[in-house]
């Protein structure tokens, strides 16, 4: 029997990574004097992945990546105004309205009662906590995991904290990589929710085969889909 339920945030919850890949756009266009826009959002694809262990995930960490990555690009002569208007894109991103995804209100609100309801993400602490008040979905979780990274062993960390078996725990997130296949391992079950748009550093290659693995199209679909386990 599933008891608790955790809940991806971005993508899964609400829209994000429309809003990176419209400031990788902008970024693109700023470099065009040293690179071509292509070039300089892989340039600045590599950054990020290099500082993933001393940043983590999020928009301070995308800021100073976007920064370094111009700076390196440019030889350092990138003008100071720039730079400024580096920092202007990830300050805009902090600034973005929350956009809760079709269906996830309706799905929080059968499921909650029934279930513990857990957020389970990656990202800063500080911007996950902000959007997190701003959707109005606070109310539905009994507990909010904020995580640096979604491995096995940060799973079974959770699973621990609430005090259940990983045969107990269901995930539910837009990321393969992340949300799916450690959860799988753990012994536990997920929900592969798609978004329109995956960042390159969540992508797998192959296909997932798991008795505990469930597609859905749609976030709405996932009730049904509980109630059979």
């Amino acid at each position: 029997m599933i008891k608790v339920i955790a809940f991806d945030a971005d993508d899964t919850l609400w829209v994000n990574e429309p809003f990176f890949r419209e400031a990788e756009e902008e970024f693109g266009s700023l470099m065009e004097d040293f690179m071509p826009r292509h070039s300089s959002i892989k340039e600045l694809y590599r950054t990020e992945i290099e500082n993933l262990g001393l940043y983590g995930y999020g928009i301070k960490g995308f800021m100073l990546s976007m920064i370094q990555t111009a700076l390196r690009i440019s030889g350092h002569k990138i003008p100071v105004k720039l730079i400024d208007r580096i920092l202007e894109i990830g300050y805009d991103m902090m600034q973005k309205p929350v956009e809760i995804l079709p269906g996830v209100e309706e799905v929080l609100a059968e499921l909650h009662g029934g279930y513990r309801l857990v957020m389970a993400t990656k990202g800063d602490l500080v911007d996950q906590e902000r959007k997190l008040k701003k959707s109005g979905l606070d109310h539905y979780f009994h507990h909010i995991e904020i995580m640096s990274e979604k491995r096995v062993e940060d799973f079974a960390k959770l699973v621990r904290h609430l005090d259940v078996t990983p045969e107990e725990f269901l995930m539910m997130g837009n990321s393969l990589k992340s949300d799916v296949l450690p959860v799988l391992e753990l012994g536990g079950h997920a929900i592969h929710i798609p978004f329109h748009i995956t960042w390159e550093h969540e992508t797998i290659e192959h296909e997932v085969a798991h008795k505990n693995f469930y597609q859905a199209e749609r976030i709405a679909q996932v009730v049904e889909m509980i109630r059979k386990m």
